[in-house]
């Protein structure tokens, strides 16, 4: 545990062996370290933070982790986890079937059955079924662990995203990325360790599912565009003007340390400049899909009719080329503009807007999984496909489904995860999870455990207590685990 705020790249309770230079300027006295932005800009042997063998709690099973966030809600029973009895009881109502089965009745007796208007299939080795929603994942599925029994909260869209970013409810607390870099640092000492690739609007609960929280700022998520500019002023002023600048700002902050003392605000401003600084030169070469050959733009969809499909494939090979340089946590938001509010939520319009949205998202990450495996990036890379809810198996007006978060279903795949794995199970008409519960935070215990970090060890201090990113709750899900 920690009792302040640990520099970057050191584990809780652990000290670097050896302490590299820029771990070294961070733990000095107050102004001395502030020295290390002029030191930067002079000193081309500069090395930023980088993860050691001392970072990690246990050995890791991958070495960083991609997000593919669907916001909004995709449908379970629509998607990977079929349900015959939907279709047998088609368009009956809920009250005659909890009549029957002995089952107390729903608060909304009136709703009816909807069966999934997509065929489901058995595919692969491991036989794992997948609706017609998305083709491409079916020549995935031996190298993917579905679990259907997860369950949230509420089902609120802004507090059901805070809950699956952050394990809370509420705004102010850190997302995942932003513990896995405070936790790991980055590999990269030109990008930053956590990338958020937007693929269109900012999902409900705002910027808050991104960010630091109460850790320093430097944490938190770096946000790039698919449309226009990906990340603005990041092309290289006039050397001399920019220096002058530096200098100003440098300045500034030494007098701004002398009146306040120690001030770990004034750290991360200065870890921003530094970060600011290097990626003039890294981000640009590193989001150059040109460098790409012709198939591996065609295999992510980069040339497809779909404007929106071109967006998120590019979002997806951006992530490919980031994690290969060194980042360390990537989160894609699925946001295809014009489709209630750009997400999976379909309360009317269910089937032309679910087959929209895994129109654009099916390939690209069909075509990710398959280019980590061709560049032997796949075991060491832990990739998340999760929404913060599921939908009812039930509709009130036969067109859509609603909020549902007793039982859903979402996916993990690559480094440390047992492919071809179905974990949990809902009830026959995909109610309620029935068979091994898995919450937020067993999810996110699992997460960390891959990347070789305990989450009951990974701590900071804040508000007089030891916080942490599963609270007081959560237990790794051994069963999914290579």
């Amino acid at each position: 545990m920690m009792n302040t705020p640990t520099p970057q790249g050191i584990c809780p309770g652990r000290a670097p062996n050896p302490v590299n230079r820029r771990q070294m300027l961070a733990t000095a006295s107050t102004g001395f370290g502030l020295m290390s932005l002029s030191a930067l800009m002079s000193d081309n042997s500069y090395a930023g933070p980088v993860a050691s063998p001392a970072t990690f709690h246990f050995p890791p099973k991958c070495k960083n982790v991609v997000f593919f966030f669907m916001p909004g809600g995709v449908s379970h029973v629509d998607s990977f986890d079929p349900k015959p009895e939907l279709t047998k009881h088609d368009g009956q109502q809920l009250g005659e079937w909890a009549k029957r089965a002995g089952r107390k009745s729903p608060a909304t007796p009136n709703r009816k059955w909807k069966k999934c208007p997509w065929e489901f299939r058995n595919y692969g080795d491991s036989g794992i079924p997948v609706s017609q929603l998305f083709p491409h994942i079916t020549d995935c599925v031996d190298d993917i662990a579905v679990i259907r029994s997860m369950v949230a909260e509420l089902p609120l869209h802004a507090a059901g995203n805070l809950f699956l970013h952050s394990g809370r409810l509420r705004a102010g607390s850190p997302s995942l990325g932003s513990w896995i870099n405070y936790g790991l640092g980055s590999e990269s000492r030109n990008l930053p360790g956590y990338v958020l690739l937007n693929s269109g609007a900012v999902p409900p609960g705002g910027k808050e599912n991104f960010s630091n929280g109460y850790l320093p700022a430097s944490y938190q998520a770096t946000s790039i565009r698919a449309e226009g500019a990906p990340l603005e002023n990041i092309v290289p002023a006039r050397a001399k003007q920019q220096q002058l600048k530096m200098k100003w700002l440098l300045q500034q902050d030494r007098e701004f340390a002398r009146e306040l003392g120690e001030n770990a605000g004034i750290e991360s401003a200065i870890r921003n400049y530094e970060m600011a600084f290097r990626m003039q030169t890294a981000v640009p070469d590193t989001l150059d899909l040109s460098q790409e050959s012709a198939a591996t733009q065609e295999l992510y969809g980069l040339n497809a009719k779909d404007k929106d499909l071109r967006l998120y494939a590019k979002q997806c090979l951006r992530a490919r080329r980031l994690i290969e340089a060194g980042v360390r946590f990537v989160e894609i938001t699925a946001n295809p503009v014009g489709l209630d509010n750009g997400s999976w939520d379909q309360h009317a319009n269910l089937k032309p807007h679910h087959e929209k949205n895994a129109l654009v998202t099916d390939q690209p990450i069909a075509a990710f999984i398959k280019d980590l495996k061709q560049r032997g990036l796949f075991e060491e890379t832990l990739i998340l496909w999760a929404g913060e809810m599921g939908r009812t198996p039930h509709t009130g007006n036969v067109h859509g489904r609603d909020h549902h978060t007793s039982g859903f279903s979402i996916w993990l795949a690559g480094g440390g995860i047992r492919g071809g794995t179905i974990y949990g199970a809902t009830d026959e008409f995909g109610m309620h999870a029935v068979e091994n519960p898995v919450s937020m935070h067993d999810l996110h215990a699992t997460i960390l455990h891959l990347l070789g970090l305990d989450h009951e060890r990974l701590t900071f201090r804040y508000g007089g207590r030891d916080m942490r990113l599963t609270d007081v709750h959560g237990n790794v899900v051994k069963e999914i685990l290579a």
